[in-house]
């Protein structure tokens, strides 16, 4: 880390030393077999104060890389660890689906909290401990939201439709008794190696078109999944199907955000344009989906105001050391 970040080192935060370590693997200094990963040593740390401190650390790297760390190094490669997007809603929580011009129609009743929301506080680079503030600031912003709601509108509900949930019943039926040819797993590990390939620490175009073909290849393979699992108790294959499945929309959602994104912002890196666009792209992308593997993309308006006058706003700045 002395040549990426001299002054901050090992305590660089997380997308520099994430940047570091592509850079290595990139240019021919990973390790393993397929030359793929770096070595984080830490068996110099006495024992005590490992497992002390990094007790957790210790599990994961024996249970995951059978790598005792008070001996051996742990091999290790970037990889996701937070989603800055998600369902977009308001502060209050309240879920939003911008139509007929206007970024903020609230869907009535369903609100979204935490990683899985997007309420326009992270810009494209979360700030360490910030996600635990944000669940604790929005969850509880949504606990008021539905006592104000409740208070205001009552708690008497609409009839659910006739044949509600049916759906969901059986699409899962379908992907079971799938009568497919491709083991999930072989299609779970195309879609990773693509992934760590194409849409990683360093994009461009090249590699984000490259990217955007092969998952909607992957895509178009789920119809022919196999899940040898008939049982309907404790399926874990398919379990991890259905998250298989969750993950190759999000892939697609991803890869294809990222090729019409012609800048650099925060964890998204563009090597073909390097600096951060506010004039063109100072604005959130919203990704429609729909089941035969086509991405829609539009775009909403970034909340760059406070909610107080007590607090001035803070414009964009470059992470710099």
């Amino acid at each position: 880390m002395e040549r990426y970040a001299p002054s901050k080192i090992d305590l660089a935060s997380r997308d520099v030393v994430s940047r570091s370590m592509a850079i290595e693997i990139r240019e021919g200094r990973g390790c393993g077999p397929k030359k793929d990963h770096v070595y984080l040593e830490l068996h110099h740390l006495p024992r005590e104060e490992l497992e002390k401190k990094l007790a957790g650390i210790m599990e994961t790297a024996r249970t995951f890389a059978g790598v005792d760390l008070t001996k051996e190094p742990i091999p290790v490669c970037p990889t996701v660890h937070y989603n800055m997007g998600g369902i977009p809603t308001l502060w209050t929580g309240e879920v939003v689906y911008p139509r007929d011009g206007d970024d903020n129609t609230i869907v009535p009743g369903l609100l979204a909290a935490g990683e899985a929301a997007c309420a326009s506080v992270h810009g494209a680079n979360r700030l360490g401990a910030n996600s635990l503030l944000d669940i604790i600031v929005f969850g509880r912003s949504c606990a008021n939201t539905v006592i104000f709601n409740l208070n205001k509108e009552g708690t008497s509900q609409p009839e659910l439709p006739a044949r509600a949930g049916e759906e969901s019943v059986a699409t899962m039926d379908r992907i079971m008794h799938n009568n497919g040819d491709i083991p999930m797993a072989a299609l779970r590990a195309k879609m990773k190696d693509s992934m760590q390939a194409n849409a990683s620490v360093f994009r461009d175009h090249e590699c984000l078109a490259k990217g955007w073909e092969e998952i909607t290849e992957i895509y178009r393979d789920f119809k022919h999944v196999q899940v040898h699992d008939k049982s309907r108790i404790w399926n874990q294959n398919l379990t991890e199907t259905l998250e298989f499945r969750n993950l190759l929309v999000n892939s697609l959602l991803t890869v294809k955000s990222a090729l019409e994104r012609k800048e650099s912002r925060g964890a998204h890196s563009r090597e073909d344009f390097k600096e951060r666009d506010d004039i063109n792209w100072m604005k959130h992308t919203m990704a429609w989906f729909n089941e035969s593997g086509e991405v829609d993309l539009t775009y909403r308006e970034v909340h760059s105001w406070t909610l107080t006058n007590d607090v001035k706003p803070i414009p964009p700045q470059d992470r710099v050391y």
